[in-house]
Parts: C-alpha cells; sequence; structure tokens
C-alpha cells in the first residue's frame, strides 16, 4: 500500500483531465480545419481525429474519477 504515497492525486487528476480537453479539442478542431482547408480527408485521417475525439472523452471523464476518487479511497 506504500507504493501510492509519492502520488499527487489532485495534480494528476488536473493534468489528465486537461489532456482529455486538448485531445478533443485537437481532434475536434484538426476535423474541421481539415475539412475546409483541404476538402475530404482519407479514411486513416478521418479515423484518426474521430478517435483522437474519443479518446480525449474518455481520459477526460475517466482520469477526475480514478485519480481523484478511486486512488484516494483505495489508500
Amino acid at each position: 500500500m506504500g507504493q501510492y504515497r509519492s502520488m499527487d492525486h489532485a495534480t494528476l487528476a488536473k493534468r489528465g483531465f486537461l489532456l482529455g480537453v486538448g485531445l478533443f479539442a485537437l481532434g475536434a478542431l484538426g476535423e474541421l480545419a481539415a475539412h475546409t482547408l483541404l476538402g475530404p480527408l482519407p479514411g486513416w485521417g478521418n479515423m484518426l481525429l474521430t478517435d483522437m475525439e474519443a479518446l480525449g472523452i474518455l481520459l477526460g471523464l475517466f482520469s477526475p474519477l480514478v485519480f481523484g476518487i478511486v486512488l484516494p479511497l483505495v489508500e
């Protein structure tokens, strides 16, 4: 149980949330900009940006849950 003592849960939760928001924003803005400037994207490019949006949402939701609620309770 002593392995989690050096973790700063609040900082990890905030940084994970901000990383998730950043991934979502980069994916959404990249998709909008690419369609506006370049026209239709190839399949892999569209899928990459869509996956960035999905991963950003998941990371933004689960990071505060895991690092802010679950891990402090497990200690």
